[in-house]
């Protein structure tokens, strides 16, 4: 009678034994959130043209996400900049622009990023040049000398557009990340 309890006792102990090894509560729940973040990171591709600003917006924070290496901040200053010659869309982009220029005027502080993006590049670079340089007209001092050091500027556009915008931002020390829209 001895053994088979004894059989029993340690077929039951081995059972508790594997299903202790099994992977815990957490540790699914870790692995469903490192999965999320993963599809979360996965790359949005260039919408066609086009698409709609909530696909553009959406490429941009894509953009965006995959590129805050060294920033400190979880939420940086993200500029969508609309193409389009309609009314609705130079009123936009004069908005924003007014905007942009009064952010780089004030300055921003190290270990923050401002990210620009759009369907055309060239309306994008202008307005990163106009807020940049400046505008005596409106009394916008553009970017002081050095104000903003540390501070990441991405540029997703045209690699026809990338120097300009690098010299216009020279003066200030801003480090410039450009991601070429493809």
């Amino acid at each position: 009678m001895k053994n088979p309890i004894r059989i029993l006792f340690l077929a039951l102990a081995g059972t508790f034994m594997l299903a202790a090894c099994g992977p815990s509560d957490e540790d699914k729940q870790k692995a469903a959130e490192a999965a999320a973040q993963a599809a979360a990171n996965a790359p949005v591709p260039l919408p066609a043209a086009g698409a709609d600003d909530a696909a553009w917006q959406k490429y941009l924070v894509s953009v965006v996400t995959r590129n805050m290496q060294g920033v400190k901040t979880n939420h940086p200053f993200m500029y969508y900049v609309p193409a389009g010659d309609s009314q609705d869309a130079q009123d936009a982009r004069k908005s924003q622009l007014d905007n942009v220029a009064t952010t780089v005027a004030r300055g921003v502080l190290p270990g923050n990023m401002l990210a620009f993006g759009g369907p055309d590049s060239k309306l994008t670079a202008d307005l990163i040049v106009a807020a940049f340089a400046g505008n005596p007209e409106t009394a916008m001092p553009g970017a002081n000398e050095g104000s903003f050091k540390n501070v990441v500027v991405l540029f997703a556009g045209a690699a026809a557009d990338q120097q300009r915008v690098q010299d216009a931002m020279a003066k200030s020390g801003a480090e410039l990340r450009f991601v070429e829209m493809k």
